[in-house]
């Protein structure tokens, strides 16, 4: 079948994986309000069309998804998500890598420790993660 008569092309699967990776750490860390779930379903209209001008960047979605969200979220609620690694300092948000890349993991700058695939943010945050 091609994406024209499969019911769940690749580009929506591509989508509906970010969706569901981002909820999952938005739900981790206790902000998946519905003003934030919001956030998520813009960030997945924007980039429905960026990845339908260029469908090799499927692969690239779920990391700027969480971008999308996590830049939205400064400018409204503060940093998200906060690095559950450092235990001394200001606190501080994870960033999103690769920036455009598969496979993006939620990394720490200050420590260097790649914390969690984004999705899997809620085993980092119960504790499962390098300290």
């Amino acid at each position: 079948m091609d994406d024209a008569t499969d019911p769940v092309s690749s580009l929506e699967q591509a989508l509906h994986a970010a969706r569901a990776r981002v909820l999952a750490d938005l739900m981790a860390g206790d902000v998946a309000e519905a003003d934030v779930v919001s956030l998520v379903e813009e960030s997945l209209a924007q980039r429905r069309w960026w990845v339908e001008q260029w469908p090799e960047g499927a692969a690239f979605v779920s990391g700027l998804v969480a971008q999308d969200v996590q830049d939205a979220l400064l400018e409204r609620k503060g940093r998200w998500p906060l690095c559950p690694v450092c235990a001394t300092g200001d606190p501080h948000a994870l960033d999103v890598e690769p920036e455009l890349g598969p496979d993006p993991h939620w990394v720490c700058h200050e420590s260097g420790v790649d914390v969690a695939p984004v999705g899997s943010l809620a085993k980092a945050l119960d504790g499962n993660s390098p300290k």
